[in-house]
């Protein structure tokens, strides 16, 4: 069964590693660079958050996190969804 990842949601502080080294492997990986990431962080750190940006994280959220925050995160969901929907439809409407 292989399981589709539609979005990447991390915190910045972590043990061993920033939300910042974890998007930039994950932006370096051939397999997952086109996973969107989006960050959350407590600390209201300018650099940090135009960092994260710059390096093509999706969104940079501070905590607490909002609904209003959530809704910027649909385009995400459901472009991946879209996608899923129309490999389906070419799929099960295949000419024989």
């Amino acid at each position: 069964m292989e399981i589709e990842v539609n979005l990447i949601i991390t915190d910045y502080s972590m043990p061993g590693m920033t939300g910042f080294d974890l998007l930039r492997k994950i932006k370096e990986s051939e397999s997952l660079k086109g996973i969107p990431v989006v960050i959350r962080s407590s600390e209201n750190v300018p650099s940090r958050i135009d960092r994260c940006l710059e390096e093509w994280a999706e969104g940079f959220f501070l905590k607490p996190v909002w609904l209003s925050d959530v809704d910027k995160l649909e385009p995400h969901l459901l472009r991946n969804y879209a996608s899923v929907l129309v490999k389906q439809l070419f799929t099960s409407t295949s000419l024989n």
